[in-house]
């Protein structure tokens, strides 16, 4: 069964067994939230819909988006990722994982962002039950 993989430099520390998730956080600078929709497929994590509540530092709107129900919503042609890398430290606070609706912070499944881990990555993944890491549903 193929899922979600949580590590560093392949270097398992969960698995999501999960097909699609969002992915959500809030801006450092301008507070404002921020949510990507991926599906999670042998080739790596596809990219569907994006939504942002604003704009500012750093955050410009995609041309394109539509603003609704007060986010405004974009889609971006990317190659599938394969890994997704983000930065995760104490200073910049923490991603919210979703599935079907249903969000938990990353740090349930990895704890706090520390200051030496200040990477993370994401990639699709065959999931082995046996391995250390433990498949966690929402």
């Amino acid at each position: 069964m193929i899922g979600l993989c949580l590590g560093l430099a392949g270097a398992v520390w969960a698995q999501v067994p999960t097909p699609a998730f969002t992915l959500a956080w809030t801006h450092t600078v301008e507070k404002v939230r921020w949510e990507e929709d991926y599906r999670v497929t042998p080739a790596g994590l596809v990219l569907g819909e994006a939504r942002v509540k604003g704009s500012g530092a750093g955050m410009e709107i995609p041309d394109g988006a539509q603003l609704r129900e007060g986010s405004w919503h974009y889609q971006r042609q990317l190659p599938p990722l394969q890994p997704l890398r983000l930065g995760r430290t104490p200073e910049a606070g923490d991603y919210q994982l979703c599935i079907n609706q249903q969000c938990e912070w990353l740090s349930a499944w990895l704890g706090p962002p520390h200051a030496s881990r200040p990477a993370l990555e994401l990639w699709s993944c065959e999931l082995d039950p046996a391995s250390g890491a433990r498949p966690r549903a929402l």
